[in-house]
């Protein structure tokens, strides 16, 4: 029996695939190179942007043909994007031949959902969840093992769904965590570690007792082994003093940090729900760069939100001109049903955001070939 996995979004969704895959391998699955050849296909979905959605339906839509040359193939789909009941219901009534639609909570009875389609078609989503250690994994990143440190978040910034597809923010217990890391220490395959999270930074705040992410580094980093450590992705608003200070200080941890600043201007940061300012994300550069002088510091950026003026956009602008990123993921606003932002006036046209993401790109360009040739 084979299967083949389909991963659309973030570094958490190919760790997520990596699960799939260790849960596909229990059951007597082996790994194929095609989807033409599969015995199952799972597609791990993502719902941040609505590209990613389409491209999904686009997928499993032209998979209807290897449906009707083997009846006994087994089509899932699981993820964020199915985490929403509405887009769940539509999947399994516009396309009949996929056998199992499922959410984010439901992975870890991914196993009992493939067995139980022998008596029918399965949809279901949990609306709650808790991380699961016991599901095995297999790593499929080269020489850098993802370790999830928690899941969900609490910032319900007004653009994102996350919140409400990966629910609320939720810490592995740390001995948990320095146990797997232990064990992919003793393999002595892995040479870079990656720490995942949607805000990394409020790691241990819901543990008992609390457990800081400043702790969690260096107690990482005191374990004996020859491995960098690394970890995405932080939020400005909780990216404490003692995590720079941690950063500077330990040699195992990389000197990068992937911090989303999203907007340049006060007004539209506000009405994102990011929970700081222009002034205070400058204030935590400047930290970065007088404590750790080689940093790589990269950003996110959203343009084209509601109500964005030009002369907030060019806030933005200026924000990356001064900061002088290594580099920057710049996004058109993606209105995603569910959300705050996507009931607020004042919508600005397409063809508006791609002029300023283009604006951006080209300046984040015109940055990186002054740095090259200094």
């Amino acid at each position: 029996m084979k299967y083949f996995i389909v991963t659309y979004g973030c570094q958490m969704n190919v760790h997520e695939s990596e699960k799939i895959a260790g849960i596909l391998e229990d059951l007597g699955y082996t790994e194929c190179g095609s989807r033409e050849e599969a015995d199952i296909i799972v597609f791990n979905t993502c719902a941040i942007r609505e590209g990613a959605e389409d491209r999904v339906l686009g997928n499993v839509g032209n998979l209807k043909r290897l449906k009707k040359k083997n009846k006994n193939l087994i089509i899932a789909v699981c993820g964020c994007m199915t985490q929403k009941q509405k887009t769940a219901e539509y999947l399994m009534n516009t396309f009949p031949f996929i056998d199992i639609v499922i959410g984010t909570f439901n992975l870890p009875k991914l196993g009992h959902y493939i067995e139980a389609v022998k008596k029918g078609r399965q949809l279901e989503i949990l609306q709650e969840g808790d991380i699961d250690e016991v599901l095995p994994y297999k790593r499929t990143s080269g020489e850098n093992a993802w370790v999830n440190i928690m899941q969900g978040c609490n910032n319900f910034c007004t653009y994102c769904i996350v919140p409400y597809v990966k629910g609320r923010e939720k810490s592995r217990k740390e001995e948990n965590i320095l146990k797997e890391i232990k064990e992919i220490i003793k393999e002595g395959k892995y040479k870079k570690i990656t720490l995942l999270g949607q805000n990394v930074n409020s790691y241990g705040k819901d543990l008992e007792p609390k457990v800081s992410f400043a702790k969690l580094l260096k107690d990482i980093c005191a374990l004996d082994g020859d491995f960098t450590l690394s970890f995405m992705t932080s939020h400005p608003k909780d990216l404490t003093d003692e995590v720079i200070d941690t950063i500077a200080n330990e040699d195992k941890i990389e000197k990068y940090i992937h911090l989303p600043a999203q907007s340049g201007n006060n007004r539209i940061l506000k009405l994102m729900n990011r929970s700081y300012t222009r002034e205070k994300y400058l204030d935590i550069i400047n930290k970065i760069r007088e404590k750790i002088p080689n940093c790589r510091i990269t950003s996110d950026f959203i343009v084209g939100f509601p109500t964005e003026t030009e002369e907030e956009f060019n806030d933005t602008y200026s924000l990356v001109k001064q900061v002088r990123y290594d580099s920057i993921f710049a996004f058109m606003y993606s209105p995603r049903e569910g959300t705050v932002a996507s009931k607020m006036e004042g919508q600005i046209p397409d063809e508006i955001k791609h002029k300023r993401v283009n604006k951006l790109l080209q300046l984040e360009k015109e940055i990186q070939e002054e740095d090259n040739k200094r």
